[in-house]
């Protein structure tokens, strides 16, 4: 089997759903031939080891650890899903503490064992504040680290598709930028039905206005939706989306949904955040610019940086992450 990459890729919190799945993504899809899976769950991790094991794929080299220092060492990429889930009735934000603490520990476990780390993504909730905090105490620049940011826009894709009665293909540029969550902001303007832009449909017979706004409404209660009919929180669609992100670093080709990345830029009133961006993943990681759209989809934007503004603000009260002024400190790059 070919592999893009012999490189080490991390798999953190492998031992859940969302972690073995993937592992099996990451060998699937070719991206590296080198995968090490760690959990502090010994059992549950061994197991899914097996099962990797006896899927026998040709060329691969896995590995599995409990030992994060082990699992860590000269990692060149990981993906971190290795918080606790969001059970049913839980915001993601109902996470923030612990969820954290776990992510400034991660941070200083990148700083200590894999300082030349690549490029890292943080999926486990709420990924604007546990990539930020991931990202500060790691002391890498802010393009080595991202979060999976894409699951709102690709469920913006769906929902229009099943509205028009086509393939979900035909259905582009859909995206929702800002925070990852409920208080995201949704934009129209992007998108287009068959190449014809989406705001020519909003207000008309084909996309009435009451029926735009339950799209959106369904876009950001998307995940919510998938804990009520599967009893758990979503795990193939992390898996894929965040191993394409991994797998455009390494050979380049670009990933078409925007990611989390860091922002800093008072010009445009966003300071010290991780918000999703118009982003391009290229070899030197993760970039970003201001997204495009109508008057009144920025102002949703900035509302949605405000309440991330408001989270990032609640975690430095709790004291996991410094005040703002000693960022630089803790991480040069910031």
């Amino acid at each position: 089997m070919d592999y893009l990459s012999k490189d080490k890729l991390v798999i953190l919190g492998a031992a859940g759903a969302i972690g073995s799945n993937m592992v099996q993504s990451a060998l699937t899809l070719g991206v590296t031939s080198r995968v090490t899976m760690y959990d502090p769950f010994e059992k549950g991790l061994q197991g899914t080891a097996e099962e990797i094991y006896h899927c026998a794929f040709p060329g691969s080299h896995v590995t599995w650890t409990t030992d994060i220092a082990e699992a860590l060492e000269s990692a060149d990429y990981l993906i971190s899903s290795g918080g606790a889930p969001r059970k049913e009735g839980m915001t993601r934000e109902d996470l923030l503490k612990g969820n954290a603490e776990i992510a400034a520990q991660l941070g200083k476990d990148i700083k200590a064992y894999c300082p030349d780390l690549k490029f890292g993504v943080i999926i486990f909730n709420p990924a604007d504040i546990t990539g930020l905090v991931t990202l500060l105490y790691s002391g890498l620049s802010s393009k080595r680290i991202a979060t999976l940011a894409a699951l709102d826009s690709t469920r913006l894709q769906i929902a229009l598709a099943q509205h028009f009665d086509i393939a979900q293909d035909q259905v582009t540029h859909c995206r929702t930028y800002g925070g990852h969550g409920e208080q995201m902001a949704v934009f129209a303007s992007t998108a287009q039905v068959n190449s014809t832009p989406l705001v020519d449909f909003i207000g008309t017979s084909e996309l009435p206005e009451e029926r735009w706004e339950e799209i959106k409404q369904h876009v950001r209660q998307g995940g919510k939706k998938i804990i009520q009919l599967r009893g758990r929180s979503s795990f193939q669609s992390p898996s894929h989306q965040s191993l394409l992100m991994v797998k455009a670093v390494i050979d380049g080709k670009g990933y078409p949904w925007p990611s989390g990345v860091y922002v800093d830029a008072p010009e445009h009133g966003f300071e010290k955040i991780m918000m999703a961006m118009e982003t391009e993943l290229t070899h030197v990681g993760v970039t970003w610019q201001i997204p495009k759209g109508t008057d009144r989809e920025l102002e949703a934007l900035n509302t949605s940086y405000e309440h991330l503004k408001e989270l990032r603000d609640e975690v430095i009260e709790m004291g996991i992450l410094p005040s703002l002024t000693e960022w630089n400190r803790v991480n040069p790059h910031l």
